[in-house]
């Protein structure tokens, strides 16, 4: 019985070796070596194969091909591009793309002219910049709103003392009960309610002009 072990522990070692020269043997080598030398943009992880495949290539000859394509990606990632270790991982920065692809969407057609663009490009009016919602104040030496709480527009309303307005002096002589410090306020809000009623009349005229439509 101690001679069978013996001889099965002996034959052990033969078969293993056995089995590991098999699988190298049918294990791909990963040095890629071709008559035409790959191209690479590493950037969209491309490579480009110029080597030709022969007529009617088998799957074999076509999985074989993509595996060497496939080698030839990782060497070429693994020699050129740099390496770092974070605590997110291992990453690897790539280089640009050197291959311009193609659009997923069609361009944008161009959006058609309004009306008061088309009379501004006949006449040469040219679009005012948009300035900023704050002003300098040369008196207190701070920016301020030019518009709404502490606003520029409500200079004067708080002062103790204004300068009289002949003109709207004689128009409270005539039965105007507002008082000078609230005649600002008095033209805001008539500004306000003049400003409501456009509003009201362009929504009137595009509900008549959406049912003209349909």
């Amino acid at each position: 019985m101690a001679d069978a072990l013996d001889a099965l522990e002996a034959s052990l070692p033969l078969a293993v070796d056995s089995q590991a020269s098999d699988s190298n043997s049918t294990k791909s080598s990963v040095n890629v070596s071709k008559p035409i030398p790959y191209t690479f943009d590493l950037g969209n992880l491309l490579v480009n194969d110029a080597n030709p495949l022969p007529p009617n290539p088998s799957q074999a000859h076509l999985s074989a091909a993509a595996r060497d394509c496939a080698q030839a990606l990782i060497n070429q990632l693994l020699t050129t591009c740099p390496i770092n270790s974070s605590s997110e991982g291992v990453l690897m920065t790539l280089p640009p793309p050197t291959t311009p692809l193609p659009r997923e969407k069609p361009l944008p057609t161009e959006k058609e002219k309004t009306k008061w663009e088309r009379f501004a490009e006949k006449k040469g009016i040219k679009d005012k910049k948009k300035e900023g919602k704050m002003v300098f104040d040369e008196e207190t030496q701070e920016w301020v709103p030019k518009w709404g709480y502490k606003g520029r527009n409500k200079d004067g309303e708080g002062d103790w003392i204004v300068e009289v307005d002949e003109k709207k002096e004689q128009k409270e002589r005539k039965g105007n009960e507002m008082g000078v410090g609230g005649e600002g306020r008095r033209e805001r809000k008539e500004k306000v309610r003049r400003n409501e009623r456009s509003q009201r009349a362009n929504e009137r005229r595009g509900r008549k002009k959406d049912g003209g439509e349909g």
